[in-house]
């Protein structure tokens, strides 16, 4: 997807563009790093509360451990995106980088939805679908995202040709300008994997914010935890991936055949796209911060952290008491 190389010619077009940028030698390097400090311990903590959460049959868990999971692999492979804007050599990984980046957005976009379901299930009909909010069918419905995405990646990139040259660099060197192919995968990702979640989240989280606001039976304290963890997911989901689905909107309007817009647009595309890191980065510490279940686990390691860390310290030092007796 982020070509280390940024001199491409397009073979399927009569235009080639070459240019040269700076924002992702100067940029990536550093905002990655950060993302990448940041995101792992808290993709890892994250997913060790959602498995103890698990454990005592918490279904909206089990879509966290598989968005966990998810943002952990994207989070795995920032390193790699790294050595690609320092130019340095990657061999394969650089396919297998973009799978994982293509993955991440949409796996996590379908797991955010199934959240904001989940939800609205139990909120405004408490009494029915009990099975729909049972951990086997949370765990029925994650395979089910996971296999669905990755069937649709496959179709989108065998109709683009990428699927038939995977061992190579073909899915990190971009074709500049954007081919018509390349216009057909940008409008149908932009589609499915963007205006449809947001349009069943904003529908799920509207319905439970009047369903709370009508609940008697719910303290307030409650219904604003809810309200608050569901809006933040959205807000970061908005924050982190509008700017770069608008900016791959004007690339498939506007480039195509025309290295004028593909130069003006190259910077805002390669920052944009590192923008889609906060989500990652955030979606696991919101949750933390607002669930009471998750702060309770969250507490729960910190404790046995603590203790593992007191007890090595004084036993080096009864060790270091025995050598100097």
């Amino acid at each position: 997807m982020l070509s280390a190389l940024l001199n491409q010619t397009n073979s399927s077009t009569s235009t080639s563009c070459m240019m040269e940028t700076s924002v992702e030698k100067s940029m990536y390097p550093a905002v990655y790093s950060l993302f990448f400090i940041v995101g792992f311990p808290a993709n890892c903590l994250t997913l060790y509360v959602a498995w103890m959460l698990m454990r005592n049959g918490n279904n909206t868990a089990v879509y966290l451990f598989s968005l966990s999971i998810s943002d952990l692999l994207y989070t795995i492979s920032l390193p790699v995106w790294i050595e690609l804007a320092l130019q340095r050599p990657v061999r394969d990984l650089c396919t297998l980088v973009a799978v994982i980046m293509y993955n991440s957005f949409y796996v996590g976009s379908g797991l955010l939805c199934c959240i904001s379901v989940d939800r609205y299930l139990a909120v405004v009909y408490p009494l029915h679908f009990h099975w729909v909010r049972e951990v086997r069918t949370a765990a029925v419905v994650c395979i089910g995202v996971w296999s669905l995405e990755i069937a649709i990646h496959i179709i989108l990139l065998n109709h683009t040709g990428a699927l038939q040259a995977f061992s190579s660099r073909a899915l990190c060197d971009e074709r500049i300008p954007m081919t018509q192919e390349d216009v057909n995968l940008a409008l149908t990702r932009v589609t499915l994997g963007f205006l449809v979640p947001i349009f069943i989240m904003t529908f799920c989280i509207q319905q439970i914010m009047r369903s709370l606001r009508k609940s008697t039976s719910i303290l307030t304290g409650e219904r604003r935890k809810v309200g608050l963890l569901l809006s933040f997911l959205l807000i970061t989901y908005i924050v982190a991936f509008m700017p770069y689905q608008i900016v791959m909107l004007l690339r498939a309007i506007l480039e195509p055949g025309s290295c004028v817009w593909a130069m003006r647009l190259r910077d805002p595309y390669l920052v944009t796209v590192a923008s889609t890191t906060i989500n990652s980065t955030l979606d696991p510490i919101i949750y933390c911060l607002i669930s009471d279940g998750a702060q309770k686990e969250f507490k729960k390691a910190l404790e046995n952290c603590s203790r593992v860390f007191v007890s090595r310290k004084g036993s080096e030092r009864s060790n270091g008491i025995q050598f100097v007796s």
